[in-house]
Order: structure tokens, then sequence, then C-alpha cells
């Protein structure tokens, strides 16, 4: 399977981007607007990490700047009835941390701004996602470096204040701009779930 194309933009369209490689091959792959936007213009130099979707009738490449992207991407189209095209449009609805947000926290009104996504195709979304992102994030390691960015003061547990910032590395925010939220929600919630909700939608409302 191909997992990363690396190679010379050819053409560039709304919706997708013609490569070509260094061994002369030149792929087509779909993109999200996101996707688009942020590649370079015509004989510019990109690489962009890709997902494969076979079918009996067709054989498609989906190109993604950023890993995070892809990995969000293969989560949308595990939901029963997402598609691959019904992803990409998703992913270009909305930054990646909006959509991240709108599946934690349950918010369906931003879900159904996406072209095709109704109110039931949301709520399925939150339900089959929200767990998976939530446990994703936990997986990840923190330094105690890391934690010091955090004056606890009246803050919760130190264990899910641990957890909290173990899911925002892992969302893509930097330790800085994780404590920097954490301290913005200070006393709010309690529990792990609640600190990320609280400090993701934080640092939407100051970007």
């Amino acid at each position: 399977m191909i997992a990363i194309v690396k190679g010379t933009v050819v053409e560039k369209g709304q919706s997708e981007v013609v490569i070509m490689t260094a061994n002369g091959m030149g792929l087509r792959l779909l993109c999200s607007m996101n996707t688009i936007a942020a590649l370079p213009a015509s004989a510019g130099e990109c690489m962009l990490y890709t997902h494969m979707n076979i079918r009996e009738d067709a054989m498609e490449l989906f190109g993604f700047l950023k890993k995070e992207e892809r990995d969000m991407f293969q989560k949308l189209i595990s939901v029963s009835g997402i598609g691959p095209k019904s992803a990409i449009l998703m992913l270009g609805s909305m930054p990646i941390s909006e959509l991240r947000l709108a599946i934690l926290t349950g918010d369906i009104a931003m879900l159904t701004r996406a072209p095709g996504v109704g109110k039931k195709t949301a709520q399925r979304i939150t339900l089959e996602l929200k767990d998976k992102l939530t446990q994703d994030a936990l997986t990840s390691g923190l330094s105690l470096d890391e934690l010091s960015y955090i004056d606890t003061g009246e803050a919760p547990a130190t264990d899910a204040i641990s957890e909290a910032m173990q899911a925002l590395k892992t969302l893509g925010y930097t330790p800085k701009e994780a404590a920097d939220a954490l301290k913005g929600v200070r006393g709010k919630a309690e529990t792990t779930d609640e600190l990320i909700k609280l400090a993701l939608r934080h640092m939407v409302q100051q970007g």
C-alpha cells in the first residue's frame, strides 16, 4: 500500500491534485479543501500522507498534508454511513481542531455544518468516535517538565491534569499551549474528560 507520496505539483483543482513523483509517475490524489489550499502552486514540491480506497469499480488515492488529518479521515470512514468522499468534505468544512472539539463535546450543530451531514449522522459520529478520540489522546506520555508548566493551586487532582495534558499533546497542541488552556479552565472541572472539553473550547475561543 502507498503510505506517502512526495513529488512536484503538476495540477491543482478544487478537490484534487496531480503530483509527479521522482520516478516519473503522475498520481491523482483527492484532498480536502484545507489540504488543497495549503499545497504549493504548480511546480512546487510537496509531500502528502495517503489512504487508498479500493472498490469493485474504482481505486482512489486520498492525500493529506498532515498525518493527523489522515488519522481523522480514517476514523470518520469507520463510522457507519460515512464514506471517503463525505469524510473529505467534513475535513474541508472546518479546522481539524474544531472537528475534534465538536466530536468530543457532542456539538451536533457544528458537525452539521459539513456538507451532507444531517443531525442523525452527526449524532452517530459523536457516538462512535468520542471514546476513540479520548482513548487515543490518553495513550501518549507526559514528562515532568511539561507538567511543571501548570500551577495547580485550586485545580483538580494532578492525575487529571496529567491525563488532560497527555490528551491535548496528542491532539497536536504544544505543552505550553495545553498548560495555558488548562490554567484558563482551572477550578471549572474535576474529571479528565471535562478538563479536555473545557480546555479545547478555551483554545478555540482564544484563537
